[in-house]
């Protein structure tokens, strides 16, 4: 009889292949791989050679974290949004600076640029500016094969209209070249000015397609940033905004920038299903 010892010491032989119950077949001695669920397209995990897993087992489109540092610079420019939204409301310092701003007239001072930055303001309406965008954006995604550059603006742009609009509609301000009573806020009076469209469309269009380009994504945001600059103080010039519009539609539209990241699961999940829908 063999002592507990020794028989701890001699190793239990195992077989070189388990059986199924059906024809002998071997089993393998590993657990079934993972069925993956709904995927980013584009992008690849670690060791991995397919895409990588965009949520759960339930296909649930995951939600990227926010940085400390994008969220900061978010809570600072909703802080700006609602500071230049409530010195309007209230008839602040800010509506007196409007007023001094609007009563230079400075349209009338240099008439001869006005031609020049009545062509460049019209970078920043949302009409021509969303056709020359898309069509770029048409060109890269049938060269990705992708649907992403397509989906990026189309959820930015509806982003920015709802979000403006809104606030256009509730304040109902009306613009410099329309208002009725020096040193009022004009608001409530039926007017689309506040926030500035043409300033928050053009930080949304440009700084998408600096999103966009990968490669050279700081060169296209400082372009962005100054094409939305110069766009936003045009407007103040040939007196059809407020500052405190080009203020609040420069708040306005780099929150919509900064939503972005938050909202690519979703780009991810419609593409997909876009991409299944025409497949078939």
């Amino acid at each position: 009889m063999q002592s507990r010892s020794t028989a701890a010491r001699i190793p239990r032989q195992e077989p070189e292949n388990r059986t199924g119950d059906r024809g002998g077949l071997p089993v393998a001695d590993r657990a079934p791989a993972r069925v993956p669920g709904p995927t980013r397209p584009g992008l690849t995990g670690p060791g991995s050679t397919g895409p990588c897993p965009i949520g759960r087992d339930r296909g649930e489109p995951g939600w990227p974290p926010m940085s400390r540092r994008r969220a900061a610079l978010f809570a600072g420019t909703f802080a700006v949004y609602l500071l230049v939204l409530a010195g309007v409301l209230l008839n602040t310092d800010l509506v007196d600076l409007d007023w001094s701003v609007r009563l230079l007239r400075p349209y009338e001072r240099w008439p001869s640029l006005e031609p020049v930055l009545n062509a460049w303001v019209v970078v920043g309406q949302r009409g021509p500016s969303a056709i020359a965008a898309f069509a770029w954006l048409l060109w890269r995604a049938r060269r990705l094969g992708r649907l992403r550059p397509l989906l990026v603006m189309g959820v930015a742009l509806l982003l920015l209209n709802v979000t403006v609009g809104a606030v256009k509609i509730v304040t109902g301000r009306l613009g410099p070249h329309y208002a009725q009573y020096v040193g009022s806020p004009e608001l409530f009076s039926g007017g689309t000015i506040f926030p500035s469209g043409h300033t928050a469309n053009a930080v949304v269009t440009w700084g998408v397609l600096a999103y966009l380009a990968v490669r050279w994504r700081r060169t296209g945001a400082v372009i962005a940033a100054a094409t939305a600059c110069s766009i936003g103080l045009t407007t103040v010039y040939l007196g059809t905004h407020w500052v405190s519009d080009v203020l609040a539609g420069w708040a306005a539209g780099l929150l919509v920038l900064l939503s972005l990241p938050l909202l690519e699961p979703l780009v991810a999940v419609a593409e997909q299903r876009l991409h299944r829908r025409f497949a078939r």
